[in-house]
């Protein structure tokens, strides 16, 4: 391989991708770059401006242009950081998200729209393709909290998500396929039913395969939002994937208007515990109960939406 031979490979993927002309590919008024900054602002957990700088490398004059456009937009809102007030944090209002999600909307139906003509077995070959140069590109390096992104779900990953609660559970604890037909039941009943503004499922993603997952899905109380499937693959774990997966939830539950979120979990899932914990959650109930095949105490966690006292 020479150097042309990479130079001849981006001009060809930039030309099917769109990249040089993006506001026009998306019909969006946005560039390639002001698109990608706006998607960390909505995917990353550090919104610092010189955190943004360094991930994206961009020149702090250009970014400082950017960010000024998407407040004059209503996009964005700065703050001292919460690490040193001598650096800006920016985060998106409400505004901001409805963009970032409507681009990212785009997005996905111009890669579908590349896709569809592309067979089953060629998709497979592309994958494997792209995630080769990927890891060759990266020089194994380790992964990153950083390299973790949270997204919709794509076709597919509703039943990722049964197969690896199901297979990760009866690993780590042993429990039985009454797990698994529990998971199935709730994400048919997401997938056949659910209010996309009330309701919504993250995943995990890392070097472009899924590594977790979580639901926010409306509870029979009323002003209530219920936190369910919360999952981490084990090689993803210390990267913050489990953290951002329910600080998405419980950002989205606040933002449409939910009053308290609640959760029902086990006592053997010490470490989700500690993560609601640690996002305010509340123990509120403990019950024995025989389940999955094994003894366990089932907990109800609350988490108030409303309270301001943070």
């Amino acid at each position: 391989m020479t150097v042309q031979d990479i130079r001849a490979f981006n001009r060809f993927y930039t030309n099917v991708i769109g990249a040089l002309d993006h506001s026009r590919h998306l019909h969006a008024p946005y560039t390639l770059t002001e698109a990608r900054v706006l998607y960390e602002l909505a995917h990353s957990p550090r919104t610092d401006a010189a955190d943004l700088r360094g991930e994206l490398s961009l020149d702090s004059g250009y970014l400082s242009r950017i960010l000024a456009r998407f407040e004059r937009d209503g996009l964005v809102e700065r703050a001292p950081s919460a690490q040193d007030p001598r650096r800006r944090r920016f985060t998106l209002t409400a505004h901001g998200r409805e963009t970032a999600a409507l681009l990212a909307e785009r997005s996905d139906q111009a890669v579908g729209s590349l896709l569809s003509a592309v067979s089953a077995a060629d998709r497979t070959r592309l994958a494997e393709a792209m995630r080769t140069i990927r890891e060759i590109l990266s020089d194994g390096r380790p992964p990153r909290r950083e390299d973790v992104v949270l997204r919709e779900p794509v076709a597919g990953d509703l039943g990722w998500i049964v197969q690896r609660n199901a297979a990760l559970y009866a690993a780590e604890f042993g429990w039985n396929a009454d797990y698994e037909g529990l998971v199935a039941r709730i994400v048919a009943d997401f997938a056949e039913d659910h209010d996309p503004h009330l309701e919504r499922v993250w995943i995990a993603e890392l070097d472009g395969r899924p590594v977790g997952c979580v639901m926010c899905v409306r509870d029979e109380a009323p002003a209530t939002a219920r936190l369910r499937l919360l999952l981490v693959e084990p090689d993803a774990r210390g990267l913050g994937a489990g953290d951002r997966l329910i600080g998405a939830v419980v950002d989205f539950a606040r933002g449409v208007g939910y009053r308290d979120l609640v959760l029902w979990t086990n006592d053997v899932l010490a470490a989700a515990r500690r993560l609601y914990q640690r996002h305010g959650f509340v123990l509120t109930a403990e019950k024995p109960h025989r389940s999955f095949g094994k003894d366990l105490i089932g907990q109800d966690w609350r988490l108030s939406l409303t309270d301001t006292g943070e």
